[in-house]
C-alpha cells in the first residue's frame, strides 16, 4: 500500500508510537487487534487493549481493559490509565437498522457507539495526554463516512468525521493532533460472506500508524475509499447510480 496511500498534512508536531503508551478501543479483533499488534511491532512502550470483554485480547504484551464506549462509568473507569499519549478510537458498531421501519432505539444505537462513544473516550482520555506533554488521537472512520448506504451506520460515520474535524481545529493547543483514517472494507470474520475488495487489516494498520507518524490530517487507506471522496464534488448521480434517470 506504501506510496498509494493519501495523505493530508498537520502543522503540528509529528507523533512518534516507539516510546508511547497506546489506548486502542475495540482492541480485540478486527482492525483494532491489528492495530495492536502493529504499535508493539513499532516499539510501543505499552499498550491498553480494550474491549467489552477484555478476555478478548489476544496479544500477550497488551493490558487488557473492559470497556463499553457508550457507557459513562465504564468509559470513566478504563480512564485510571493515566500515562497515555495515543489514542485511537477504533471501536465500532452497525445494528444494521431500517431509518423508516426500525424501532427508533435501534436507529439511535450506531450513533450511541459511533458518534456519542469516541467522544465520551475523546474527553476522558485527552486531558491524560496534554498532562503527559501531547500526543496523538486517531478517529477510526469509514468510507462511508461519506457514501450513505441506506442505514443509520453511515449517518453515525458521517458525524464522526465531522467530529474529528472540529476536534482537529481544537486540540493542538493543548498539544494533541488528530488523524481520522477512512477505509472501506476489510478483510475480517465480520465480512466473510461478502463479495467485494477487502483490505488487509495489517495494511491498514500500517497506513494508520505512517499517518500518525506523519502527521497527517486523513489516512484514506484504499482505493474504494479514495474513489468515494474524490467524487464528493461530483452531481450526486456519480455517488448514486440509482438517482439517474
Amino acid at each position: 500500500m506504501g506510496g498509494n496511500r493519501s495523505v493530508s498534512r498537520l502543522g503540528v508536531s509529528h507523533a512518534a508510537v516507539k516510546g508511547a503508551t497506546v489506548f486502542v478501543t475495540g482492541g480485540g479483533r478486527g482492525i483494532g487487534k491489528a492495530l495492536v499488534e502493529e504499535v508493539y511491532a513499532r516499539g510501543a512502550a505499552k499498550v491498553y487493549a480494550t474491549a467489552r470483554d477484555p478476555r478478548t485480547v489476544a496479544h500477550s504484551d497488551a493490558v487488557p481493559l473492559a470497556l463499553e464506549v457508550t457507557d459513562a462509568e465504564s468509559v470513566i473507569a478504563a480512564a485510571q490509565a493515566q500515562d497515555v499519549t495515543i489514542l485511537i478510537n477504533n471501536a465500532g458498531a452497525s445494528a444494521g437498522a431500517s431509518y423508516l421501519d426500525s424501532p427508533m432505539e435501534d436507529v439511535r444505537k450506531d450513533l450511541e457507539t459511533n458518534f456519542y462513544g469516541p467522544l465520551l473516550v475523546t474527553r476522558a482520555i485527552a486531558p491524560i495526554i496534554e498532562r503527559n506533554g501531547g500526543g496523538h488521537i486517531l478517529n477510526v472512520h469509514s468510507a462511508l463516512s461519506w457514501l450513505a448506504d441506506g442505514t443509520p451506520y453511515s449517518a453515525s460515520k458521517a458525524a464522526f468525521w465531522s467530529q474529528t474535524n472540529s476536534l482537529r481545529l481544537q486540540l493542538p493547543p493543548r498539544g494533541i493532533a488528530v488523524t481520522g483514517l477512512h477505509v472501506a472494507y476489510l478483510d475480517t470474520d465480520m465480512t466473510s460472506g461478502l463479495d467485494a475488495p477487502k483490505a488487509k487489516p495489517r495494511d491498514v494498520a500500517v497506513a494508520a500508524l505512517d499517518g500518525i507518524e506523519a502527521g497527517a490530517h486523513e489516512v484514506l487507506a484504499d482505493d474504494p475509499t479514495r474513489w468515494v471522496k474524490s467524487q464528493l464534488s461530483a452531481d450526486l448521480e456519480a455517488l448514486y447510480a440509482q438517482l439517474k434517470k
